[in-house]
């Protein structure tokens, strides 16, 4: 599918920015201004952090009863029954922690604490009872209850890791908020549209009506605070004004691509995605080439994952310098928010550069 896109009148509430190196500060972000993100901490959905949280726990009954076995045979024995309870337990406790993360991040943090130990204690006590069952052996109320203690503390410690880990977060959170609001307004290009503006005044009032639209919804996105996630038709719309803009400017020297999936709009994608992408490859590929050059747009929905291409030519041999700043920030949102599950690739190739993203649907 290639074009420009139409204007509309309610455009989508697309959290972007107009995104450049080399650009100054338009303003600092307040002291105190980013929130403990409650949500974030219970969003566990990932399988990096079930794989570390459930090491971490085998590691914790490992050395414990390391420290209570009388000999390595006892050990192994109590490692090998202990490792069915706190596998399924741990497992179950994060499929819970997951499905009700929405509510608890609406609690305060004493009722947080109260369900997650509550729901520890229960998924330890059921995985005894199915190891039980499963070896034929009647359980003792005590051992049960030692079972559910254990429990307890396990998801204390979890939950205690999932905060700590958040606030551990908040600092590159904050940078990647400093370098987003760096990359926010670009001066030369904002006198650039003006004058393009200005010229098509007489000669086409329309169109510049249009551009003018088009930078509007663009500073309009830029000055909103950014929420935490975003839909990926979001992001296409507001790279697709941006693209509109730099059209006019460069007219046949700029050729874009589109192909678009929708299965993929749907996708969750943190804001300045996209456009900071397109930016980059209209900057890089197309403003320092006399002849222009293409710039193309893939989003492809497949199985679980959603694949984000954006490539452009170039007059050099690809080089990643220039792109950096942008790349580097984009890269550190992705894992912060997808962890192992997304992945950042960039192939510098002869004649074109190319960045895919591919994230979780």
């Amino acid at each position: 599918m290639t074009g420009r896109a139409h204007k509309t009148e309610d455009a989508p509430r697309a959290r972007g920015a107009v995104a450049g190196e080399g650009s100054q500060p338009s303003r600092a972000p307040q002291q105190g201004s980013a929130p403990f993100d409650a949500q974030s901490v219970f969003d566990v959905c990932h399988a990096g952090l079930v794989l570390r949280a459930v090491l971490g726990v085998q590691l914790m009954l490992g050395l414990g009863m390391a420290l209570a076995a009388r000999d390595l045979v006892q050990w192994m024995a109590w490692v090998s029954s202990g490792t069915v309870v706190s596998l399924s337990g741990v497992l179950l406790w994060l499929l819970l922690i997951c499905a009700l993360q929405r509510q608890l991040a609406r609690w305060r943090e004493r009722w947080q604490w109260g369900l997650a130990l509550l729901l520890g204690a229960m998924c330890a006590s059921l995985g005894w009872q199915l190891l039980s069952l499963a070896s034929g052996e009647a359980s003792s109320a005590f051992r049960l209850l030692s079972v559910a203690l254990a429990g307890l503390v396990s998801a204390a410690m979890l939950l205690y890791w999932l905060k700590q880990r958040q606030r551990a977060q908040r600092p590159a959170d904050d940078l990647a908020r400093l370098v987003e609001l760096q990359a926010r307004i670009r001066p030369h290009f904002l006198f650039n549209t003006l004058n393009t503006a200005i010229a098509l005044v007489r000669i086409d009032p329309q169109r510049a009506e249009g551009v003018l639209e088009d930078l509007s919804e663009l500073f309009r996105a830029a000055l909103a605070e950014t929420d935490a996630v975003v839909s990926l038709d979001a992001e296409v719309e507001l790279a697709r004004r941006y693209l509109d803009i730099e059209q006019i400017r460069h007219g046949a020297r700029l050729r874009v691509s589109w192909q678009l999936d929708p299965a993929a709009g749907s996708a969750r994608v943190p804001p300045l995605l996209l456009q900071p992408l397109v930016e980059n490859a209209v900057r890089h590929g197309v403003e320092p080439n006399e002849q222009g050059g293409e710039v193309e747009i893939r989003t492809r929905a497949r199985g679980s994952e959603v694949e984000i291409l954006v490539r452009n030519t170039v007059q050099a041999p690809a080089r990643q310098p220039g792109h950096g700043l942008a790349l580097r920030n984009l890269r550190e949102r992705l894992r912060l928010m997808h962890d192992v599950a997304a992945r950042f690739e960039l192939s510098p190739e002869a004649g074109r550069f190319t960045v895919r993203i591919i994230l979780p649907r």
